[in-house]
């Protein structure tokens, strides 16, 4: 079978992906609902909070780059499970930790679980697909990473509200170990189209990704792209609350619905990106987020969450893109070019969080939201870069 030629049973390795995705970074996603009742319990600043909640992005940026480095010598399928097993650990911890030290830590110790899924499951992706399956097939990747945002934003504030917050982690515990279950009884029934053994040591294939302009490219939009996301939906949930649009915590839940829309582009994003190319794939994606950034500035609920929607949909579109473009352009060591990619996608949500909480508690939404738009400018200019 050729490169070219589309592989056998497709649909079936996009829905096991797609749900693994989905069963991976839930807890990403779901605890960012339940940050203002997380600032009241432990008693900090919105800021203070953020950094804490999204401290996995730093333990999802440095697994990423290890399990990169190891990715030719780790069997894809019992690294996913593994993965998956010890992230419900620190998982069901968190609804016992007494102080946000604590909380960080554990919160870290979930990303390093959940990059080692997550970038395996890419490198597996990779190596199951042929390339013209291969832009679909991540798409449907990403759109089980945004379906993730949606139904576990909602189910985290619906448990937070009527059960507490110790409930919500247990729960989200028992979801990780759903997964492992998933690759158990799946992923080892898919054979690998082809396999793509290194040709170089994992640190010659990083230096060598880096001098490829496209992938430097491809690595900066990521960086970009989740600054961007994780400045909006981690900060928005402050400006929601307060008044006046003065949401409760169960309205805040429901407002994630919002991520419906990308659940449905989303899938269409390797298919676009396949007729047109990546970059204007990315230029359009990018231009639909930054439409809906002033529309987040009214004090009307119905054009905040236009906006939301709008940021939503352009961040998953051009996420889409960026790593079916990585997993395409990268055509040996798809393992450290995955890896790579992820490290700065997730150093993107850590500075992003850092950043942009600064400016929220200093100056306002109106600052952060600035924040953003200059994170998205910034990717499009990266998007020069990117060629077929």
């Amino acid at each position: 079978m050729t490169m070219e030629a589309h592989s056998p049973g497709l649909a079936l390795r996009s829905l096991v992906i797609g749900l693994t995705a989905f069963l991976t970074v839930v807890d990403l996603f779901a605890t960012q609902a339940i940050l203002p009742s997380l600032t009241r319990h432990y008693g900090v600043t919105p800021a203070a909070m953020g950094f804490a909640v999204n401290a996995s992005t730093f333990g999802m940026a440095t697994a990423s780059l290890v399990v990169g480095f190891l990715s030719p010598h780790i069997d894809r399928r019992t690294g996913i499970l593994l993965s998956l097993m010890l992230l419900a650990l620190p998982t069901s911890l968190l609804a016992i930790a007494p102080n946000l030290a604590v909380f960080t830590v554990l919160r870290v110790a979930q990303g390093l679980c959940m990059a080692s899924a997550f970038a395996l499951t890419l490198a597996y992706l990779g190596e199951q697909c042929s390339a013209m399956d291969a832009g679909g097939a991540f798409a449907a990747y990403i759109t089980g990473n945004v379906a993730s945002n949606l139904v576990g934003r909602v189910i985290s504030a619906a448990v937070a509200d009527g059960l507490g917050l110790a409930w919500n982690f247990y729960l989200f515990a028992a979801l990780n170990l759903a997964g492992a279950v998933l690759v158990y009884f799946t992923i080892r029934r898919l054979q690998p189209m082809h396999a793509m053994m290194p040709t170089a040591s994992p640190l010659k294939a990083t230096i060598a990704h880096w001098r490829n302009p496209r992938l430097r490219a491809a690595y900066g939009i990521g960086f970009c792209i989740l600054f961007a996301f994780i400045g909006t939906f981690t900060f928005v949930n402050f400006v929601l609350v307060r008044p006046p649009l003065s949401l409760g915590m169960m309205d805040l839940g429901l407002v994630y619905l919002v991520f419906l829309p990308s659940v449905v582009t989303t899938l269409l994003a390797g298919r676009v990106a396949s007729r047109i190319g990546a970059r204007p794939t990315i230029w359009g994606s990018l231009a639909v987020a930054g439409i809906g950034l002033p529309l987040m500035l009214t004090a009307r609920l119905p054009e905040v969450l236009t906006g939301m929607v709008l940021v939503a949909v352009g961040t998953f579109f051009a996420q889409a893109a960026a790593t079916g473009f990585v997993g395409q352009t990268a055509t040996e060591n798809r393992g450290v070019a995955s890896g790579t990619y992820l490290a700065c996608y997730f150093c993107g949500g850590l500075v992003g969080t850092a950043v942009l909480g600064r400016l929220f508690d200093a100056f306002g939404w109106h600052a952060c939201v600035t924040g953003v738009g200059i994170a998205l400018a910034a990717a499009g200019l990266l998007a020069l870069n990117l060629k077929r």
